[in-house]
């Protein structure tokens, strides 16, 4: 007699990941489908030579839709969106395979691997004058204000010129690689007048200031290793005569006389001279004629 036996499969084994835990440090500006991590390393073995069914989760909010699985049966994580720094700097993704589709209501054995990715700034940004104006939410463009300061008619000065709101001075916004920034006056500096620090930013004179002006000078600031990125801020120099008098009153003391019951804006009058209102003047000397 001859007994033919047939063994079946029962589903009694997980599938496996060869590795459960993953770090994988992402630059910023990694180009959109990219691998992130290949099949060959993410795909798990099961010993019931089930088809394996893959699903990819994130566990941190905010990081939706940034990686993604190439397929069911492909685990391949690819950037699937943009990357920005500014959004967000690291994520936590779960890989799931389970030896069953997602709906099946057959028995389902699952294996987890968990995936950290840091996200690590690129040099995407050119430099910010500062201070500056952010003009969008997500704070990726920052707009300086008009620099202005001033300059005497026909005099050289031999220190830094002040400026408001402040000092000529731009950073590389990509601040965990804080490019190096050199300056240069790329236009509106008649005659040669002005020079710049390629260092610091200041700006000196070379020679007084012949024309009433004003100057209007194109400061750049370009990131010293690579030339493309850079920002243009306008600096505005007045020139004026210069002051060698304080301005004084006429009188070092005013009398005057106010009625009682007088309406708001009413004239206080010279006191002994009721029709003639109260007026304080001052001169200067700067400007005799006036």
């Amino acid at each position: 007699l001859e007994i033919f036996v047939t063994i079946l499969n029962e589903n009694d084994n997980s599938p496996e990941f060869k590795q459960t835990n993953f770090t994988e440090v992402v630059p910023e500006d990694t180009k959109v489908n990219s691998t992130i991590i290949a099949r060959e390393e993410l795909s798990a073995s099961d010993a019931d030579l089930d088809t394996i069914y893959y699903e990819l989760t994130t566990t941190v909010p905010g990081t939706d839709g940034y990686f993604a699985i190439k397929g069911l049966n492909n685990p391949e994580i690819y950037l699937h969106k943009a990357l920005d720094y500014e959004r967000f700097k690291w994520t936590t993704l779960i890989l799931y395979a389970r030896d069953r589709p997602v709906a099946s209501t057959d028995l389902t054995n699952t294996a987890t691997a968990t995936i950290n990715i840091r996200i690590e700034q690129a040099d995407t940004k050119a430099p910010w004058f500062l201070p500056c104006t952010f003009i969008n939410e997500e704070q990726s463009v920052c707009i300086s204000s008009l620099y202005i300061g001033r300059v005497n008619m026909s005099e050289v000065s031999t220190e830094p010129l002040l400026l408001q709101p402040g000092p000529l001075y731009a950073i590389d916004p990509d601040y965990t690689i804080n490019e190096r920034i050199i300056y240069s006056i790329v236009g509106g500096n008649m005659d040669n007048v002005f020079s710049i620090d390629a260092d610091t930013g200041n700006l000196t004179m070379n020679k007084p200031a012949s024309s009433p002006g004003p100057y209007l000078l194109q400061v750049m600031a370009t990131q010293v290793n690579n030339i493309q990125k850079y920002s243009i801020a306008s600096v505005e120099i007045k020139v004026i005569n210069k002051s060698n008098h304080a301005p004084y009153f006429e009188s070092r003391i005013y009398k005057g006389t106010a009625f009682a019951n007088l309406a708001p804006g009413s004239f206080v009058f010279q006191a002994g001279h009721p029709s003639s209102p109260l007026m304080i003047t001052a001169l200067d000397d700067d400007f005799p004629d006036v």
